[in-house]
């Protein structure tokens, strides 16, 4: 069985294409998804798998230290507003008309920066660089990750969220308003790695190409994500 620790915003892409892979080439997955913070405290731990799939800058460090290799390139995303099925789409796409739909908003849903995710944390310095934290602050309802976040807009406990918009896509009653204005946007590329110590190296570089490969292309697009290039790494 491969053990793979992963980034819990390509969770919808992983668990399909992980039943695929299963059915063709016999192998069982065994699949950990959490916060980026969640995963580096487990690599961090000494914890073992076969693969990893993590963003970019937080790969990198296990990269140099030769706990991780071969690092392919797979898709990126990047963050979205979440609003209700059929509510209005606001105006989000500058930085003022941005700003004001937050400060409009009867509740904005956001991941915790506590949990260590990749939105969560960037959006927490984003409110402040705004200068609109304090603001916000009052109405905002943090959630664990992104799929809550998009999860509470859609059963209304929220009007708006924000997070990566792989994890709104694939929530009933949510979609995606808008992206970030350009100005503001923190795109995150995401990508595969192998264990140095895995048991598994062959299996796992099987399952990496798969992912890599054109028959999942459309699959990646449709769960809210941009092809990064296969193994061209950024």
């Amino acid at each position: 069985m491969l053990k793979m620790l992963s980034a819990l915003a390509v969770r919808e892409v992983l668990v399909a294409a992980g039943a695929d892979f299963t059915r063709d080439s016999g192998h069982q997955i065994d699949f950990e998804f959490g916060t980026m913070g969640a995963v580096q405290a487990r690599l961090a731990a000494g914890e073992a798998a076969d693969l990893a799939i993590l963003a970019v800058p937080v790969m990198e460090p296990w990269l140099k230290n030769g706990l991780l290799s071969e690092r392919t390139d797979l898709a990126r995303t990047g963050i979205g507003v979440a609003i209700g099925q059929g509510a209005t789409v606001p105006e989000i796409s500058n930085v003022d008309s941005f700003v004001r739909t937050l400060l409009d908003a009867r509740s904005v849903a956001l991941t915790d920066p506590s949990a260590g995710g990749t939105a969560g944390v960037y959006l927490a310095g984003l409110l402040e660089r705004l200068g609109i934290a304090d603001a916000i602050k009052p109405k905002t309802i943090f959630q664990r990750n992104g799929f809550l976040v998009a999860q509470s807009v859609a059963e209304g406990e929220a009007e708006i969220g924000m997070t990566l918009i792989s994890e709104i896509v694939p929530v009933e009653g949510a979609v995606v308003a808008g992206p970030l204005p350009p100005e503001l946007q923190n795109s995150v590329t995401y990508a595969a790695g192998i264990f140095a110590n895995s048991e598994n190296r062959d299996a796992a570089l099987a399952f990496i190409r798969f992912l890599a490969s054109p028959a999942l292309s459309e699959r990646w697009k449709s769960r809210g994500f941009e092809l990064a290039g296969g193994q061209e790494a950024e």
